[in-house]
């Protein structure tokens, strides 16, 4: 017999290829500026190298494949800035996500955000969602924590900020780098394999989902929650 879902907590969700559709975008660009910089490559290898890094992870991989003095120093500040732009006139929600929000705030399950962005990318993307005061108070870029995805400390930031023991949490992720970082936190993982082969995800102890209509129901919301 199939035990029930616990509602949790809280949800704690990433940010570019959970709520907004912004995947393609920051591929594109930073394939072209990390092109710029002498080493080629297109969005797919950049996504398939980069998808859940912070610039914090990404600066390195590239000095260590150009060399120590390949990235200048206002490099990270020109691309955001650039994402920035871009994001201002593309962003757009992730299919089904807007209304699987609506069914968990009806449900009065708290929510939180937490992004391996800048913080005023973090701030771009949920204001042209439409989400800011959805998350407000419950906003974390890797600008806020001492480090970021792997590591748990967003997430528990992001746990805490909801008043939640983080054990009791579910995180909402698409990436093994975001979903090592909710497990490492202690909460469950929730993955949602768009872009991230299944299996990868499945290793690293998150649970795979297909559809953003389907997250509801993995909460242990009723029908009701979802009318």
């Amino acid at each position: 017999m199939r035990r029930p879902v616990l509602r949790p907590a809280a949800v704690l969700f990433d940010c570019d290829g959970v709520l907004a559709d912004s995947e393609a975008l920051h591929n594109r660009i930073i394939a072209e500026e990390i092109s710029a910089l002498g080493w080629e490559m297109d969005a797919a290898e950049a996504e398939r190298r980069f998808i859940g890094l912070s610039w914090r992870n990404i600066v390195p991989l590239v000095q260590a494949r150009l060399g120590p003095d390949s990235v200048p120093a206002d490099f990270v500040e020109g691309v955001v800035a650039r994402v920035l732009r871009a994001l201002r006139q593309e962003v757009v929600p992730v299919p089904g996500v807007q209304k699987a929000l609506r069914a968990i705030l009806a449900a009065g399950i708290p929510v939180a955000v937490a992004s391996n962005s800048s913080r005023p990318e973090l701030l771009t993307k949920l204001h042209g969602l439409g989400l800011t005061e959805v998350f407000r108070g419950r906003t974390f870029s890797y600008d806020d924590v001492a480090l970021p995805k792997p590591a748990p400390d967003m997430y528990r930031a992001a746990a805490e900020a909801c008043g939640a023991d983080p054990r009791a949490c579910v995180v909402v992720e698409d990436s093994v780098t975001g979903s090592r970082a909710g497990r490492a936190a202690g909460c469950r993982v929730l993955g949602f394999a768009h872009a991230t082969d299944p299996a990868e995800l499945t290793a690293v102890g998150a649970e795979v989902f297909h559809e953003m209509a389907a997250l509801p129901g993995l909460l242990g919301l009723n029908a009701e929650s979802l009318a």
